[in-house]
C-alpha cells in the first residue's frame, strides 16, 4: 500500500502525516509568490492549519456549518479546507469562475453561513449576498488589499491573529477537534457541474472520501518521493481526491501552477512525477506537438514518424513481455532523437499522468505511451467520491477506463447503464430527497447515467452519457462524444459540438484553431483584418469541409456530419458554455446558437 500513515478521516490523515514529517525539511506545498516558487514544509502547513482552525472557531464556525470556499488553487485553500474538516464544518467549494448569480443560488440551497474567498474580485461577487441571504454571517478574504471597511469582512491575516489568541486559552484545541471527527461526519457538499440541469450538492462524508483514497492507492503506486503538479480546480472532486487528498495521504509533495496557461512552464520548472489532468489537456499538447512537426523539414518529419512507429512497437512489446534485441537498439536511438526532447517538455520526470473528467481518445493514449509518457485513465463521478474504476500501470487498455477499484462493485443493466455500489457512494443530494431516490436505488446502487460495457478481458468501456445519446429522426441512437473526439484530433479544430438530436442528420458547430486558421489563410493568400473575418470566406469553409470528409471516411452514414458552422470565438466557462473541466453544456450551447442551428437545417447540403 502507498499510504504513509493510517487514518479513517481527512483531519486524522493530515494530523498523522504532518506529525510523521514534522522534522523533515522537504516541501509539502509549493506555489508561486511574487513570480518565484516558494515552499512550505509539513510542519509549516500544520502550524498554519492550527491557527486557521482557532481563527474559524473564534469567528463562530462550528460543527455542521456550511462554509463556502471560492479560490484558485493555492496553499490557503488547503489550510482552510483542513481547518474546516477538523471543526466538523461542511465545506462548499465553488469554482472561482462562477457568476454572482450562480454563487447566490448555491448559497441559498446550502444555507451557507460563512464564505471564504481569495481576493477582491471574488469578494465583489459575494459581498452583496450579506444583505440578501439571511444565513450568511461573515466573509474571510485571503488578501488584505483593497478590502472594504465592513464589519462582516475579515482578512486571513486578521483571522490568524484571532486564532493565535484563541489557542492561547484553548490548549490542544486542534488535536481535540481532530479526535472528535468520525468517518460518518459530513465533510463536504460538492455541487455537480450541471451539464444536464441545475447543480445539486452531493453529500460526501469523511468515510466516503477516505475509502476512495485507500482503494485508489492499492492500484496506483504513489509514494512520499512523488511530486504532484496541480492545475485542475481543487473544488472539483477529481483534483481534490486524486491530486490533493491522495497525495497528502502518501506523503507526497504538491506544487500549484498559477493557471492552465502556465502549466507548460510549471512542468519544466517543478519536474513533477505525477499530474492529474482532463482529456482536453492532452489534446492541446498533442496538437501543439503535431503542429511543430508539420512545420519541420521533410527529413525531420520522416524521422519523427519513424521514431513514433518504433515507440508504438516497443510499447506493444512491453505489454506482451517480449522485445527483440534489435527493437531495443532502435528504441534507444528513437529516445535520443525524439522521445527525450518530448519528455523534457513535461519536466523529464513524469512517471505517469492520470486522466479523468471525461473520455480520453484512444489515439492520445497510444501517442503518449509511444513517447514514454504513460497516461492512466480512470472513471468516476462526484457522487462516488469520485473514482469508480481505473487502469493499472502494469495492465491497461486505451479506450477503456480500466477495472473497478477495490471495494467497488460495478454492473451493467439491460439498457446499458452503469451502476455502482460501495463505501464511496455519497449519502445523497443536499435537500433533495427526490433526486437522491432517483440516483441511488433501494439496494444502494448508484445510477451513473453513463452507458458502458465490459470487454472480454474485464476492462470497463464508457460508450456515452445516457442523457446525451442522440436519437435521430430516423430512430438511430448516436453517441456524440466518440464522434466529437474523432474531429478534435484535427489540428485545425479547437472545439467541436455535435448537433443532431431528433434531427434528420448530424451537423456541427466548430471553433477553428486560430493559429491553424491563419496558416490556412496564408496558404490561400487571403487578406484579413482579424482572424474572425476568415470564417465567412468560401476558401476557408471548403477547406474545413474537406477536413471533415477526410475524418469520417470510414463511419456509418447516420454518424456522418453533413453540415457545419464555424464560430468566430471560443466557447468559454465564463459564458456558461462549458464546465470548468471543459465539458460542453449542450443545452446552453444549443439554446445560445439556436438561430444558427436552425439555419444549418433549413436546407440539406
Amino acid at each position: 500500500m502507498s499510504l504513509a500513515v493510517p487514518f479513517s478521516t481527512i483531519p486524522e490523515m493530515f494530523f498523522n502525516i504532518t506529525n510523521k514529517y514534522a522534522d523533515i525539511p522537504r516541501p509539502m506545498l509549493t506555489h508561486k509568490l511574487d513570480g518565484k516558487w516558494a515552499t512550505l514544509t509539513f510542519s509549516e502547513v500544520r502550524e498554519m492549519v492550527e491557527l486557521v482552525t482557532g481563527g474559524f472557531a473564534a469567528l463562530g464556525i462550528t460543527n455542521g456549518d456550511r462554509v463556502s470556499l471560492i479560490s484558485e488553487n493555492r496553499p490557503e485553500w488547503v489550510m482552510c479546507d483542513q481547518a474546516l474538516a477538523a471543526l466538523g464544518a461542511i465545506s462548499v467549494p465553488l469554482y472561482p469562475t462562477m457568476t454572482a448569480k450562480q454563487i447566490e443560488d448555491i448559497f441559498l440551497d446550502a444555507d451557507v453561513s460563512y464564505a471564504i474567498v481569495s481576493n477582491a474580485s471574488q469578494l465583489k461577487k459575494v459581498l452583496p449576498l450579506l444583505e440578501k441571504i439571511n444565513s450568511l454571517r461573515k466573509i474571510v478574504v485571503f488578501t488584505d488589499k483593497e478590502l472594504p471597511m465592513h464589519e462582516n469582512v475579515i482578512s486571513l491575516i486578521q483571522l490568524i491573529a484571532s486564532g493565535e489568541t484563541f489557542l492561547d486559552s484553548h490548549k490542544h484545541f486542534y488535536e481535540k477537534q481532530v479526535q472528535q471527527i468520525t468517518p460518518d461526519h459530513l465533510l463536504t457538499l460538492i455541487y455537480t457541474s450541471g451539464t444536464t440541469g441545475t447543480p445539486k450538492g452531493a453529500m460526501l462524508t469523511n468515510g466516503n472520501i477516505v475509502s476512495n483514497i485507500k482503494s485508489a492507492t492499492k492500484v496506483l503506486p504513489i509514494s512520499a518521493d512523488d511530486v504532484f503538479l496541480s492545475f485542475l480546480p481543487l473544488c472539483h472532486s477529481f483534483e481534490r481526491m486524486a491530486g490533493y487528498y491522495t497525495a497528502v495521504g502518501c506523503g507526497a509533495s504538491i506544487a500549484y501552477a498559477e493557471s492552465i496557461e502556465t502549466v507548460r512552464d510549471s512542468l519544466v520548472e517543478i519536474q513533477p512525477t505525477i499530474m492529474t489532468a482532463v482529456p482536453r489537456f492532452f489534446e492541446r499538447v498533442y496538437n501543439r506537438i503535431m503542429k511543430q512537426v508539420s512545420e519541420s523539414p521533410p527529413l525531420k518529419q520522416k524521422i519523427f514518424f519513424n521514431c513514433l512507429d518504433i515507440g508504438k512497437r516497443y510499447a506493444k512489446g512491453k505489454r506482451l513481455q517480449f522485445i527483440s534485441r534489435w527493437l531495443k537498439v532502435k528504441h534507444r536511438v528513437a529516445h535520443r532523437l525524439v522521445f527525450q526532447k518530448l519528455q523534457e517538455k513535461t519536466g523529464g520526470h513524469i512517471r505517469f499522468f492520470v486522466s479523468g473528467g471525461g473520455p480520453l481518445a484512444k489515439e492520445y493514449g497510444e501517442f503518449f505511451e509511444a513517447v514514454g509518457i504513460p497516461i492512466i485513465e480512470g472513471y468516476g463521478l462526484t457522487e462516488s467520491s469520485p473514482v469508480l474504476s481505473v487502469n493499472h500501470l502494469d495492465r491497461y487498455k486505451f479506450g477503456t477506463v480500466g477495472f473497478p477499484i477495490p471495494g467497488v462493485e460495478i454492473k451493467i443493466v439491460d439498457d446499458g447503464e452503469i451502476l455502482a455500489r460501495g463505501p464511496n457512494i455519497m449519502k445523497g443530494y443536499w435537500n433533495d430527497e427526490l433526486s437522491t431516490r432517483k440516483a441511488i436505488d433501494e439496494n444502494g446502487w448508484l445510477h451513473t447515467g453513463d452507458i458502458g460495457e465490459f470487454d472480454k478481458e474485464g476492462f470497463l468501456k464508457i460508450t456515452d452519457r445516457k442523457k446525451h445519446l442522440f436519437v435521430s429522426s430516423g430512430g438511430k441512437n448516436i453517441a456524440p462524444q466518440p464522434i466529437e473526439n474523432r474531429f478534435l484530433m484535427s489540428k485545425y479544430i479547437d472545439q467541436f459540438v455535435l448537433i443532431g438530436d431528433a434531427r434528420m442528420f448530424l451537423s456541427a458547430l466548430i471553433v477553428p484553431d486560430i493559429e491553424s486558421l491563419e496558416e490556412i489563410a496564408r496558404t490561400f493568400n487571403l487578406s484579413y483584418r482579424m482572424p474572425s473575418d476568415l470564417i465567412q470566406r468560401e476558401e476557408i469553409r471548403n477547406f474545413f469541409w474537406n477536413e471533415i470528409q477526410q475524418l469520417q471516411t470510414d463511419v456509418p452514414n447516420y454518424e456522418r456530419v453533413r453540415k457545419f458552422a464555424l464560430l468566430d470565438h471560443a466557447l468559454t466557462v465564463e459564458n456558461g458554455e462549458i464546465t470548468p473541466t471543459m465539458k460542453i453544456r449542450r443545452k446552453v450551447v444549443e439554446e445560445k446558437y439556436k438561430d444558427l442551428i436552425e439555419e444549418i437545417y433549413s436546407e440539406v447540403r
